[in-house]
């Protein structure tokens, strides 16, 4: 396989870990370098490349579980976590994490096809890009000052079933999942820290699920040929992933979402000027 092959394979991998948990819409970003630049389905057939962006996807994931190794042990009841200050008896539970994922799973399934066959266009991106980056703004605006729940461990199963439905939003091709959550968690409550991280730990099993079951689908596009391609881009999206999320957890509290949301709308304004 051509360096120039296995390059671009480092620079999608680069977009989807940078983008698929900041608050941006990986969706968008993906559009502009692939779609727009590097053209992926020109060097390989539209299944393969359909396939590669499920297996950065999948390096992604990896970056969330690393990050939150402890937590996910302790969720799975395989040990405790090594912080003396939590209240073990009031900490983040599993069963709170299935409740916010209930919602938009049950809503992806119904309506999986319907939105591969409609929604995933230029225009409908565009118009999720802007209208998440309004929720993010409103959310900075009126959530609270003094949120009530600093931590994830302060979560109610009301408020992980809120965050849910809000959650749903994302299904919306460029509204972004980062993006609603934490904006829904910042609305009822909860600081910034809190809802990013409950937006990461809810990530892992429904991207995990999702990105799963499309490689079952296409599993006989992993040929000799295709493998450092994919090899490659795993890898690319696992190490920006990581650099992204520990980044994103350090900052999020001091510059919260606005920035976000303005570079979003300046994002939506470049694609239509390249695009249109």
């Amino acid at each position: 396989m051509e360096f120039i092959t296995l390059l671009k394979a480092i620079i999608l991998g680069m977009v989807e870990g940078l983008t698929e948990f900041a608050p941006v819409s990986s969706t968008g970003h993906m559009i502009i370098v692939d779609d727009m630049w590097l053209q992926s389905e020109q060097f390989l057939t539209k299944y393969v490349a359909n396939t590669f962006k499920i297996v950065i996807q999948l390096g992604s994931i990896l970056a969330v579980v690393v990050v939150f190794k402890d937590r996910f042990i302790d969720l799975l009841g395989l040990g405790r976590l090594n912080k003396k200050a939590i209240n073990q008896s009031k900490r983040l539970k599993l069963s709170q994490v299935i409740v916010g994922l209930i919602p938009a799973g049950i809503l992806g399934v119904l309506f999986e096809d319907y939105i591969d066959e409609h929604l995933f266009s230029i225009t409908t991106v565009l118009v999720g890009l802007v209208v998440g980056a309004i929720l993010m703004i409103v959310a900075d605006l009126f959530g609270s000052k003094n949120p009530k729940v600093e931590t994830v461990d302060q979560i109610t199963y009301k408020q992980a079933l809120t965050v849910g439905f809000i959650q749903c939003l994302s299904l919306w091709p460029g509204f972004s999942r980062s993006g609603s959550t934490i904006s829904g968690g910042v609305l009822i409550g909860m600081s910034h820290r809190a809802a990013a991280d409950f937006t990461f730990i809810m990530a892992v099993p429904i991207m995990a699920g999702a990105s799963g079951l499309s490689l079952l689908k296409n599993w006989q596009y992993f040929t000799l040929d295709a493998m450092p391609f994919f090899i490659v881009g795993f890898i690319s999206a696992f190490v920006f992933a990581l650099i992204s999320i520990r980044f994103f957890l350090k900052l999020i509290n001091k510059i919260k979402l606005v920035p976000f949301a303005i570079y979003r709308i300046v994002l939506v304004i470049v694609i239509y000027i390249v695009y249109f």
